[in-house]
């Protein structure tokens, strides 16, 4: 039976190594803490679970293609520890965190969404990397929210997931709703172009039939040189008629 001293040793110990544990992932960049994070993954929940400790010259892609298993056993669950939580934790959310786009036929509105494969996970694709399946850009990426709808287990479902894009490749993701956006404002702009030209004309046939009408009751022709009565005032009294 363990006595007191060694389970109060343990319990520092265990503290200690978190508070390590900490400090170092407080120090890295996103993309390196996901690496590590995902090593860690493989090195708690794989089947050689001190494969990354004591084969250090394999890759993280290794590792994890190597130890990871999709059924964990009672004894996975069995008093993690706070940094096995946390690993388990962001891991979990990867899968259906993001997601990846074929663009291809983005001008007929066609974008098709898939979840990331476990390469794409490890790799960083979708989170670090345009999720445009043919785009590799890392620099100005900005994250989407889109509503992705898609067959599993029998059932039809639908779910908001990310989508990380560059500038690019989010003018695509945008550019059918754009162009409608723009034929609507062409086709609004083109109907007040029309009413207006109505209304100049009709404004016009009103103008000729008054001086017809004041011609007729006087009895007499104007000549085509003559300047029309009150023709100041017209403007005044018909503002307004023809909006």
């Amino acid at each position: 039976m363990a006595s007191f001293a060694s389970i109060k040793q343990a319990i520092f110990d265990k503290e200690e190594r978190k508070q390590q544990y900490q400090d170092h992932i407080r120090g890295l960049n996103a993309y390196d803490r996901h690496k590590r994070f995902l090593n860690d993954y493989a090195g708690y929940y794989g089947k050689h679970k001190s494969a990354w400790e004591h084969l250090p010259v394999k890759t993280d892609q290794d590792t994890l293609r190597e130890g990871y298993r999709f059924i964990r056993t009672e004894e996975d669950d069995m008093d993690p520890s706070w940094e096995q939580r946390l690993v388990k934790r962001y891991y979990d959310k990867l899968f259906k965190e993001y997601c990846i786009a074929d663009m291809s036929q983005y001008k007929t509105g066609k974008i098709g969404l898939r979840w990331r494969i476990e390469k794409e996970v490890i790799s960083g694709k979708g989170q670090f990397e345009c999720g445009n399946k043919h785009c590799d850009q890392k620099d100005g990426l900005s994250s989407y929210e889109v509503n992705f709808s898609y067959f599993e287990a029998g059932e039809n479902k639908q779910a908001l997931v990310k989508l990380v894009a560059c500038e690019r490749c989010a003018a695509k993701l945008y550019y059918k709703k754009r162009k409608e956006e723009e034929r609507l404002k062409q086709k609004e702009n083109g109907e007040h172009h029309k009413k207006r030209n109505r209304s100049e004309s009709d404004e016009d046939n009103g103008r000729s039939d008054y001086v017809r009408s004041k011609e007729s009751r006087k009895g007499k022709r104007v000549s085509t040189s003559a300047k029309p009565e009150d023709d100041d005032n017209f403007d005044e009294y018909l503002d307004g008629m023809f909006p």
